[in-house]
């Protein structure tokens, strides 16, 4: 149990390392081969004494190792944290270590002694900082697209969307999850819906993957209303974010504005029932951490939101990398 508990201690210092290489973009300087510390602390403006240090951190890690003495070089397993890398884990890692978020895990005994988010207290709402931030908000657009990605190849694949079908995709963020299930299904339409902050970002991004001429973008806030008329509404990572007398008035949204025939696709983890290890209570810990009254939910959960705001839930299905698809439809 001892050396449970301090892998849990030294966790903190490999994190911290992490966002180190990631913050001063270490494997970017060491993608074209090995450098002398003095020369990579040079090119990344740091401390050579204090940098030596993190890159035996690293190297115990194996995302570098020695090339000779005082040298180092990147290894595969450290290449994903270059830029250029897919999967946006530099960007992700950066996120999770910027200066508010680290407030929040670090603070997460205060909120539960105070049943509120420290977080929210210091910061307001996760979405006011997001958009009062610009540098912060590209980071946090690029970690919801990087925890998109294991999650929304499993989706094109495994449900079948309606040929001729528009989705409205309920604060799609930058638009890749909605341009996935388009580029998969050549028929379909959509409508990316989100704050006016993050439209502008999301057109943009929509007209790179050349899908401007079969999807729109819609500003304004789900608790007022959401596009009507639509056949699928998707909510990727969103009810997590709010208590449940907020989510309903949501989904109630949603039900309003949905065609009869309608079907609502919830994108969120789903906890188990019993206490087991799961994904789910590090991402609800999270959510306890930054957001009032936000959490992660069970299966039996869901259903009684969707119960209360005219829907029914007709499917779970597991997508992978903790994720679930969850199915409602009109009752």
């Amino acid at each position: 149990m001892s050396e449970l508990l301090w892998g849990a201690v030294g966790d903190l210092s490999r994190f911290a390392a992490l966002l180190t290489m990631a913050e001063l973009g270490l494997a970017d300087h060491l993608a074209d081969g090995p450098l002398e510390i003095t020369e990579l602390a040079e090119r990344s403006g740091s401390d050579a004494p204090a940098l030596r240090r993190v890159m035996r951190e690293l190297a115990g890690m194996g995302l570098v190792r020695k090339a000779g003495p005082g040298t180092y070089e990147l290894t595969e397993k450290g290449a994903p944290m270059r830029s250029d890398a897919p999967g946006h884990v530099r960007s992700s890692i950066r996120m999770l270590g910027e200066e508010s978020f680290w407030y929040a895990i670090g603070s997460l005994p205060t909120t539960v002694r105070e049943g509120g988010s420290a977080f929210v207290k210091r910061y307001g709402h996760l979405y006011d900082h997001l958009a009062a931030n610009p540098a912060v908000s590209a980071l946090f657009d690029d970690y919801m697209t990087a925890r998109a990605l294991p999650f929304t190849e499993g989706l094109t694949e495994r449900y079948a969307f309606p040929a001729t079908a528009t989705m409205v995709d309920v604060a799609g963020g930058k638009g890749h999850i909605l341009a996935t299930v388009l580029r998969a299904n050549p028929g379909m339409r959509g409508i990316l819906f989100d704050l006016e902050h993050v439209t502008g970002h999301a057109r943009r991004a929509l007209e790179e993957e050349g899908l401007a001429d079969r999807s729109e973008v819609v500003a304004g806030d789900f608790f007022t209303g959401v596009p009507s008329g639509g056949d699928i509404y998707l909510l990727a990572s969103v009810l997590h974010n709010w208590d449940d007398d907020d989510a309903l008035r949501i989904l109630r949204n949603v039900r309003a504005a949905m065609k009869p025939d309608g079907r609502v696709l919830v994108l969120e983890t789903v906890l188990p029932e019993d206490e087991e290890a799961h994904l789910g209570n590090d991402l609800d810990l999270r959510m306890l951490a930054i957001f009032n009254g936000g959490a992660e939910r069970d299966r039996g959960e869901y259903a009684a939101l969707f119960e209360q705001a005219g829907l029914a839930l007709s499917e779970v299905m597991t997508l992978g990398a903790g994720a679930s698809l969850i199915e409602a439809r009109p009752r």
